[in-house]
């Protein structure tokens, strides 16, 4: 049986979630000279989806941060290279697909290692596809999946064309990679050709990437426990346990958790004090993106629905969670039409959240470029008027 270390502190509910909104970004003044790739090195990682509603997911995480920072300048912060030609970020597996600082490369050596070593999902390849692939892009520099001879066969989502499999498998093996997206479709690269040399290495053994993985896991969560530190970048359990111990963070107790939890030291050293964002979440900000977690720090429970049918769906296609005084306070399910935002169905948790709604609709009508706000629903019934009213 393993003997747990003693708790380095003690700390309150109030502390822990305190702790977890400066280190996401939310409490404290914004690192605006640091900008959107600032925020990208802060969370280690900024998740990618299909879904656009409001805003792209990630375009909407530094939008949370940061404030009405352009939509193509966020694209531009992060593809945009040096002057040298170096990326700043590529994609990769992490939480999901994920933007993912440059300097992060190196520790993903693990997981480019277990890809090569098992069957990859169940496409089959024609002799020869994968080389072909690696040499047009060695021959023409960076393509899309079209460019290399389209995406699909033209069936179903899934029947991707050989060269689409055998580019994506070059990518999670790492001899290929994503630098940059073009009309949101992949443009890939050779890794040997983009990855600054410094950085183009498998030589981290398994373990060290693990390590530094959960280290700043632990830096960007603040405080979490085990399970929160391995679904930051998705990671077994078993492979937190076997480096936490040397990951530089450290054992704490927390008011209200059932398990054990460890934290960064940097943010056990001085009271997270300083002004709160008022903003619209999306589902996938790293905030929020673990449900337990959520449910843990903020007591709110919230589900992505957008693969719920609709009928069953509670609080609509892309509820964006509301933030506001350090807490999640409702939800709002948006959507756009023409230079309108429409505040589909919007489900508050007291007459205290009327307000807050109400700024971060016409903070993020303003930023999407919206004139106006219209709200269709509201839960509770008896809140409507307030919140008409606070639109004004």
């Amino acid at each position: 049986m393993t003997t747990l270390p003693r708790p380095a502190a003690a700390l309150s509910a109030d502390e822990a979630r305190r702790i977890a909104l400066r280190a996401q970004g939310f409490l404290g003044a914004p690192d605006r000279r640091g900008g959107v790739r600032g925020v990208l090195r802060h969370l280690g990682a900024v998740q990618l989806d299909t879904i656009s509603v409001l805003a792209r997911s990630h375009e909407l995480i530094p939008y949370a941060r940061l404030g009405a920072v352009g939509r193509p300048a966020v694209d531009r912060a992060y593809w945009t290279p040096t002057a040298g030609g170096a990326p700043h970020a590529f994609e990769y597996w992490s939480h999901a697909a994920c933007i993912l600082p440059v300097e992060e490369w190196p520790h993903f050596a693990f997981r480019r290692r277990a890809y090569r070593a098992r069957p990859h999902w169940g496409h089959d390849l024609p002799d020869g596809s994968y080389d072909q692939v690696v040499e047009q892009l060695r021959a023409e520099g960076p393509l899309t999946a079209t460019e290399l001879g389209g995406a699909k066969n033209g069936g179903e989502w899934w029947d991707w064309s050989a060269s689409k499999v055998a580019v994506e498998r070059a990518l999670m093996y790492g001899e290929v990679v994503c630098t940059e997206r073009r009309g949101w479709k992949r443009v890939y690269d050779l890794a040997e050709r983009a990855i600054p040399a410094g950085l183009l290495h498998d030589e981290l053994d398994d373990r060290e990437c693990l390590r530094r993985l959960v280290a700043l896991a632990g830096r960007s969560l603040g405080v979490g426990t085990r399970a929160d530190l391995a679904d930051y970048h998705r990671l077994k359990g078993e492979q937190v346990d076997t480096v936490i111990a040397d990951s530089g963070l450290v054992p704490v107790s927390v008011e209200g958790w059932d398990r054990p939890a460890w934290a960064d030291p940097a943010a056990l050293g001085s009271v997270p004090r300083g002004r709160h964002r008022t903003t619209l979440l999306s589902p996938f900000d790293s905030l929020i993106w673990e449900r337990a977690r959520t449910e843990r720090i903020f007591g709110f429970t919230h589900r992505l629905e957008a693969y719920v049918p609709k009928p069953k769906r509670i609080h609509g296609y892309f509820a964006m969670p509301l933030l506001s005084g350090g807490r999640l306070l409702g939800r709002v399910d948006p959507a756009r039409d023409g230079r309108t935002l429409v505040a589909r169905q919007v489900s508050l948790d007291s007459p205290k959240a009327v307000a807050p709604m109400a700024q971060a609709l016409r903070e993020a009508a303003e930023w999407v470029g919206c004139d106006t706000v219209r709200v269709e629903r509201v839960t509770p019934a008896p809140l409507a008027a307030p919140l008409a009213a606070a639109l004004v």
